[in-house]
């Protein structure tokens, strides 16, 4: 709360500040900073804000507030220099001017809409002002940003305090409003590389300092900005987007360490020691040894804040910063916040996060303890593996084991069943894959369908088919009589190259052509007949259910009409025994009987 200019209300008769109205204090406020006059009546405003009960009232003293500050700040009143009196104004209103920053972060959380969307426009515009007003007054000839009042808006959307208009607690433990996080999302994090550059940088330093216990929805709240990020920089022409329109003028270029003093002077200082230093992230690994033996410095150059924003290394640094920094506080949560989010981060990760680091190769040890959580974690660990093996020579060689053991009496069973197939389709497409290796799927598969629903057969058969059509090595398993009794197959071997699946039938498939459903019955017979198709779209039978299946049955037009009796028997079900007829057999029938166990 701002300090009152006014004498306590216990001490004081009704006074001007309580029939004053928002628009005379503007006034006399725009006045005063045009003819340096007392800038008391800024308290008063202040309170008016802070005071209102009423949205449409606080909305109004909050816009009058902004556009008081908007005049100061344009007039250079918050530069530093002058006597001690002026020095004593200025801190004075930057008291005033965190107040109201203070003010706008906690209506970001407040119930009406309109006064969240208001702050958060507020809260840039200042900064915009602010930036201008810190290049103009900098002795260094370079675009500057006001990181300190930035920070205070990273730490509002990620902390989410309360609304001063709630009577609440003053705990921070809400997310961020939908509408504010799409908002910033969309108008300032996907579109300045400036703010997004800041934003990671900062979003960083703020996991280190507080607690996901203190804050539950910390980690929520970050995590929903940054995977909504789809236009990060690919290539240096497209950092051209900037919020501090100064830092729209390119910086000179970097210089090494050998070059002019004047250089080293502006550029930034490096501590090796320094955790949140963001250029170590993409500094190649060295030999200690050998660096030392050589005199090899760490680091040729070093970057100004300028320099950084147009260095798509720099971009990518701070990204990969942040992400490295996240991923190890999912652990430290509870269950079932912890599967949620490490899905939602694994989702995104093999399109939105790995081509954008600066080492992937970084993150593997988080993904490979993902994969042992199973089920749809697991899947999505699996995914992003094969990513790290297929895009960036990730050598894995327990890939094809881990996939394998997914294969359990369940899968087919769950409702994430499509996207197994989706992803299992993926990682067996190679045509360079072993054939014992296939046939271990196909076998595991197929034995599994025996008490799978007619949905997941139907997703099973064309599965197959696929896979026998590009690997003919595996043709074999069709029609395999091996003259023995028994199945060679080993369906409790974790190994697949050890299940001698390729020795064994798909018996199993083979079995479906009685199944009941008609569909299954009528896909099963695909291998009895020649090998012509090229093979099936997958995407056509993932989104299979009862459901599906039944209002097929429902809207099937039936070409003949089946036989029905014209009158109906009163015995619908034929006795026990026909020529039984003692007293002892009334009442039995033959369907009954046949559900008599032991």
């Amino acid at each position: 709360m701002p300090v009152r200019s006014l004498p306590p209300p216990t001490k004081r008769r009704k006074t001007a500040i309580e029939s004053t109205s928002v628009k005379s204090l503007e006034a006399q406020l725009t006045s005063a900073v045009t003819k340096n006059g007392s800038l008391n009546p800024l308290a008063d405003l202040l309170m008016l804000a802070y005071g209102s009960s009423d949205a449409r009232a606080m909305s109004k003293a909050v816009y009058s507030v902004y556009r008081v500050f908007v005049l100061i700040i344009s007039r250079g009143m918050l530069v530093h220099g002058g006597d001690d009196a002026v020095k004593l104004v200025r801190k004075w209103i930057w008291e005033k001017l965190d107040s109201y920053v203070e003010l706008l972060i906690g209506l970001l959380q407040d119930e009406e809409p309109a006064l969240r969307k208001s702050s958060l426009e507020i809260l840039f515009s200042l900064l915009k002002h602010l930036s201008t007003s810190l290049t103009k007054s900098s002795l260094i000839a370079q675009p500057q940003f006001h990181l300190a009042h930035f920070k205070r808006i990273v730490h509002g959307l990620l902390l989410c305090p309360p609304s001063p208009r709630s009577n609440g607690s003053s705990k921070h433990n809400s997310k961020t409003m939908l509408d504010v996080r799409e908002t910033f999302v969309d108008v300032w994090f996907s579109v300045y590389d400036d703010i997004r550059w800041c934003f990671l940088r900062e979003a960083t330093t703020v996991l280190s300092k507080f607690s996901s216990v203190e804050y539950p929805h910390l980690l929520d709240n970050l995590l929903s900005i940054m995977e909504k990020l789809s236009t990060f920089p690919t290539d240096p022409s497209e950092l051209n987007s900037w919020w501090v329109e100064e830092l729209g003028v390119k910086p000179t270029k970097h210089k090494s360490a050998k070059g002019d003093a004047e250089e080293d002077d502006i550029a930034e200082s490096v501590d090796d020691n320094d955790e949140d230093d963001w250029r170590k992230f993409f500094d190649e690994e060295s030999n200690t040894k050998d660096a030392k033996k050589h005199g090899v410095k760490a680091r040729a150059y070093t970057l100004t804040f300028h320099q950084s924003l147009y260095s798509l290394q720099a971009h990518r640094a701070v990204f990969t910063r942040t992400w490295l920094n996240f991923l190890p506080y999912l652990s430290s949560i509870s269950i079932s916040s912890n599967r949620v989010l490490t899905t939602r981060a694994l989702n995104i990760m093999h399109r939105g996060v790995l081509p954008h680091l600066t080492r992937p190769v970084l993150v593997m040890d988080w993904i490979s303890a993902c994969v042992d959580l199973g089920d749809t974690v697991g899947l999505l660990a699996l995914n992003a593996l094969f990513t790290l093996m297929r895009d960036y020579n990730l050598d894995y060689p327990s890939f094809f084991t881990r996939l394998y053991a997914f294969l359990h009496r369940d899968v087919l069973h769950l409702k994430h069943r499509a996207r197994f197939f989706r992803l299992t389709e993926l990682f067996l497409s190679s045509t360079h894959l072993p054939a014992t290796l296939l046939a271990s799927f196909v076998k595991r598969l197929s034995r599994l369908s025996l008490n799978a629903p007619p949905a997941a057969i139907i997703m099973v058969i064309p599965f197959t088919y696929n896979i026998l059509k590009r690997h003919p090595a595996l043709m074999v398993m069709i029609h395999n009589n091996s003259g023995t009794d028994t199945d060679p197959f080993i369906a409790d071997e974790p190994n697949p190259n050890s299940t001698n699946a390729l020795d064994s039938s798909l018996w199993e498939l083979h079995s479906h052509i009685h199944h009941y459903d008609s569909a299954v019955s009528t896909m099963a017979r695909i291998f009895s007949e020649a090998f012509t198709k090229p093979g099936y779209s997958m995407e056509d039978f993932l989104d299979h259910t009862y459901g599906t299946l039944i209002e097929t049955e429902v809207r099937r037009k039936i070409k003949k009409e089946p036989a029905l009796a014209m009158e109906l028997r009163k015995d619908l079900f034929p006795m026990a025994d026909a020529t039984n007829t003692d007293d002892d057999s009334t009442g039995k029938d033959a369907v009954s009987e046949l559900w008599v166990f032991g």
